[in-house]
């Protein structure tokens, strides 16, 4: 299962020396004409249907940031039944979201 933590940098903090966890920053995902539209099946969680259509389960976020008024943020559990948007071309949205977290 991805990690929810995978793209978080771990930083100390200068005074208390407590480490935390730095906020990571999602880019908004527009329509596009070529992306897909499924209808998710009792099996299906968000890092299954990325590994399937991305062959890489950490891009799970890809898909709940497309569908934010059907997904539970925070969770890779997707209802049956829920119609979700499946980006297709995900170069520029991979490549804004390691601009926008410096990676």
């Amino acid at each position: 299962m991805a990690n929810r933590y995978t793209y978080s940098q771990i930083k100390t903090d200068s005074n208390s020396k407590k480490q935390y966890f730095e906020s990571v920053i999602y880019p908004k995902i527009k329509a596009n004409d070529d992306d897909l539209y499924v209808i998710s099946e009792v099996t299906d969680r968000l890092d299954l249907l990325a590994n399937q259509f991305y062959g890489d389960v950490t891009l799970y976020w890809i898909i709940s940031i497309s569908n934010p008024n059907k997904l539970n943020l925070g969770s890779i559990i997707i209802p049956p039944g829920t119609q979700l948007r499946i980006p297709v071309n995900i170069n520029g949205i991979v490549s804004r979201f390691n601009q926008l977290n410096a990676l």
